[in-house]
């Protein structure tokens, strides 16, 4: 009980503008939470998705890496369907990786989705929290102004300590939304070079699947000369 009549003075203190830090607050909580948990299943996904196909692209068996690939709704089977199927009507690594490529445009949004509202939701609870701090001085010393000398020492720390809650408030929800944003952008990013490294493995086996091996060069370094014709 201690603890929550403590936060109920806390917000009794702070005035007006706790309440909109706390509507911040909540908002970019909820969107951490969404992009942690949606990044922490793709990831799994994802590894689950090619430790499936990685053999089969291996051994050359591209019609049972197209079946895993489309029963799945990892990101990285769709990555792999552009560059099965650019593969089917094109042999030219540069063209499967510009396949490849395209999708990892339409895939890299989805990723990033939100995260960068939050670091967007701690700049505006810190300034809304020393807008607080502000006006909470404003009407002090406003008030302090027109009070009796009697009355002016608790007017002022009244509100020098509805100043403080908001600073104190306005830095709290910074941080975190910070800190959030931070872990976030780590764990899109690894995402993200995970799927680019799949790339280059699935380019590289289409390589070494389809590279021609070079013609033996002939012994001695040199070919023998065909005979000089006999004069008539």
């Amino acid at each position: 009980m201690g603890t929550i009549n403590g936060i109920i003075t806390f917000f009794k203190d702070g005035g007006f503008f706790l309440w909109p830090l706390v509507i911040i607050f909540v908002v970019g909580v909820a969107i951490a939470i969404e992009r942690w948990v949606y990044l922490t299943i793709e990831t799994s996904r994802n590894r689950s998705l090619w430790d499936e196909v990685a053999p089969h692209l291996g051994a050359g068996n591209f019609k049972q890496a197209i079946t895993l690939a489309n029963n799945s709704q990892a990101q990285i089977g769709t990555v792999l369907k552009y560059g099965l199927a650019r593969l089917s009507t094109a042999r030219r690594r540069d063209d499967i990786q510009q396949a490849m490529e395209e999708s990892l445009l339409e895939i890299v949004p989805r990723l990033e989705k939100r995260t960068h509202y939050l670091s967007a939701l701690a700049n505006i609870g810190m300034l809304v929290g020393l807008l607080g701090t502000i006006m909470a001085l404003i009407h002090a010393f406003g008030a302090v102004s027109q009070a009796n000398p009697a009355e002016k020492a608790s007017l002022l720390a009244a509100a020098i300590s509805e100043a403080m809650n908001n600073t104190a408030s306005g830095l709290f929800v910074a941080i975190v939304l910070l800190l959030s944003h931070m872990f976030l952008e780590a764990k899109t990013t690894s995402l993200i070079d995970s799927l680019e490294i799949a790339v280059v493995k699935f380019l590289n086996s289409i390589t070494e699947r389809y590279s021609e091996p070079a013609a033996p060069a002939p012994q001695g370094g040199m070919a023998p000369r065909a005979p000089a014709p006999r004069p008539a």
